[in-house]
């Protein structure tokens, strides 16, 4: 029998034994999911064919990759701006939404003259971070749970959009639900191959920007400190509250500003699927980054890659896309569990017998 069982912080915890027990937890993770690939029906010797040569070595697919990533990167940083401060930011999608959506108005109204583009990107970051306001202000002065927030209020978002492509942003040249297509002025540059934008410049400036402001500025360690540990951060003199309001406020404006690189930068338009499923890919390459902003642009590389190849594995042998979402699933498990195992030790005291 077990009398008591204590959970103990590791005092011990070096950086290379961190990169170790990273790297071991990222090789389990690859084999939990090439055998979840198998058992799904796809063939052993398909694998690297279709998870590295199709996805990250031929130009079409290294294209699609990088493409994909782009707004995966702005997503991430997002949730890392929020969760590195304990504030569980679930509405990244409305976010984005509102992003795009205030883009495609300076777009289709001709806001801005010659800098337009500039003008809808702007639009598009002031979209999220006013999205993520409310939930930010509850939940600091009253306590509300940014969760239900932030959450009820992509719903609301999501609902606008459905209002607006049927209504006033709609093409009335055809029947599908979406804007019409953006002047030539108002869409992001190409370079390389396929659809790769200078969305990407943008994505890896804003990861430059929130590195250097975390790791090499005042505010950065103030909002590390706070997140860490509030109580400490106000006694040494921090107002906490405004530290975490301008973090939460930057995680909107990066979520909206994907949103406008979307529509700028892929779409060239307003459609009803812009930001599928980008919380969740958020929230996922911020955990697995560790929050740490120079990080997310190799994990984003990853999870688009796994996207990408989603898509292939579907045609081809039938693949469910809840595949990539249970190996996603399985990647996050196995480095929580493992970091948990770096940082923590469990210690059991049994029972003496009588």
């Amino acid at each position: 029998m077990f009398e008591r069982v204590t959970l103990e912080r590791r005092a011990d915890t070096s950086a290379l034994r961190s990169v170790i027990v990273y790297v071991i937890a990222l090789m389990v993770a690859t084999a939990l999911s090439l055998g979840v690939m198998i058992a799904a029906g796809v063939p052993t010797g398909a694998l690297f064919e279709e998870l590295v040569v199709q996805v990250f070595l031929s130009e079409a697919g290294l294209a699609r990759t990088v493409t994909m990533a782009t707004p995966m990167i702005l997503a991430a940083l997002a949730a890392a701006l929020c969760l590195r401060l304990k504030f569980w930011n679930i509405g990244i999608e409305g976010q984005l939404i509102m992003g795009a959506i205030l883009a495609t108005a300076v777009a289709l109204y001709d806001i801005g003259g010659p800098a337009r583009l500039p003008v809808m990107l702007a639009a598009s970051a002031l979209g999220g971070a006013l999205w993520v306001a409310a939930p930010a202000i509850l939940k600091l002065r009253f306590g509300v749970s940014e969760v239900i927030v932030t959450l009820l209020l992509s719903n609301v978002a999501f609902l606008f959009l459905q209002h607006l492509l049927f209504g006033p942003f709609g093409d009335t040249s055809h029947n599908f639900p979406t804007s019409p297509v953006f002047d030539e002025t108002e869409k992001l540059a190409r370079f390389g191959y396929g659809d790769t934008n200078t969305g990407l410049i943008i994505a890896l400036v804003a990861v430059a920007a929130i590195a250097l402001v975390t790791h090499r500025m005042r505010f950065g360690f103030a909002a590390r400190f706070a997140g860490d540990n509030v109580r400490a951060a106000e006694a040494l003199g921090f107002n906490t509250g405004r530290i975490m309001l301008i973090s939460i406020l930057a995680g909107g404006a990066m979520a909206g500003l994907a949103g406008g690189v979307i529509v700028a930068g892929t779409e060239h338009r307003l459609t009803q699927v812009v930001g599928l499923h980008m919380t969740f890919n958020g929230i996922i390459i911020a955990a697995l980054a560790r929050n740490a902003p120079l990080m997310i642009p190799i994990v984003s590389f990853f999870i688009a890659g796994l996207s990408v190849a989603s898509a292939s594995l579907k045609v081809f042998y039938g693949v469910s896309e809840g595949i990539v979402l249970i190996i996603q699933g399985i990647i996050l498990m196995t480095l929580v569990t493992f970091q948990f195992a770096t940082t923590y030790r469990v210690t059991i005291a049994r029972q003496r017998p009588t």
